[in-house]
């Protein structure tokens, strides 16, 4: 069940992630219609980008302080262009929810390792929680609690019990009280609910 649950959440992820990048894509088009100088900016930074990575390869690493100061040079001049605008400098990335893992559900560790992010782990929290019916507590709890539900007749014959079914509750309701607020405590012994299902 928990691998459907996180194989489920990792699908929706990829969706997350797709939608926001083909979302930047289109956001780019209209800026570069806009402002053309922009997509002159990105092709030259990007073939910068191949530039340095052919140097590091070829351990040619005299060039790379004049390739890394051009490419500081045109990111000074995209962030002036788009200030200037009126947009903001991380208008050109993507609209991520979760930002730690961009939305892939996964961070490095520093050690070649990923690791669940916490936004993942979340969901797979809430997911639990849902499926353990507690996502009800704000409407089923002990202040919500109606006795009255429950006959305040006795009936041994039908109960096998010298107790109405409402003073029995009432108890019952009592030892959990009680072991809520003595959880810490470990002479508190453990309550144990049996019975059919469906049953209250």
């Amino acid at each position: 069940m928990a691998n459907e649950v996180l194989h489920s959440l990792l699908k929706e992820y990829e969706q997350k992630k797709l939608r926001a990048e083909l979302d930047l894509e289109k956001r780019k088009k209209d800026l570069y219609q806009e402002l053309p100088k922009l997509q002159q900016i990105d092709e030259e930074l990007n073939s910068f980008a191949i530039l340095t990575a052919k140097n590091i390869l070829l351990h040619n690493l005299g060039s790379l302080d004049e390739l890394n100061k051009k490419i500081e040079n045109l990111k000074y001049e995209k962030s002036c262009i788009l200030q200037n605008a009126g947009f903001s400098i991380d208008f050109l990335k993507p609209n991520y929810e979760c930002f730690v893992c961009n939305d892939t559900g996964y961070v490095s560790n520093g050690n070649d390792k990923s690791v669940m992010c916490n936004c993942l782990k979340q969901k797979l929290l809430d997911a639990s929680f849902y499926k353990s019916n507690m996502a009800n507590l704000d409407r089923e709890n002990f202040d919500t609690f109606k006795e009255s539900l429950f006959s305040d007749e006795v009936d041994v014959a039908k109960y096998r019990f010298n107790v109405s079914p409402r003073q029995n509750i009432k108890n019952i309701r009592q030892k959990c009280l009680e072991f809520v607020e003595n959880f810490d405590d470990s002479n508190t012994k453990n309550l144990l609910f049996s019975g059919n299902t469906g049953l209250r």
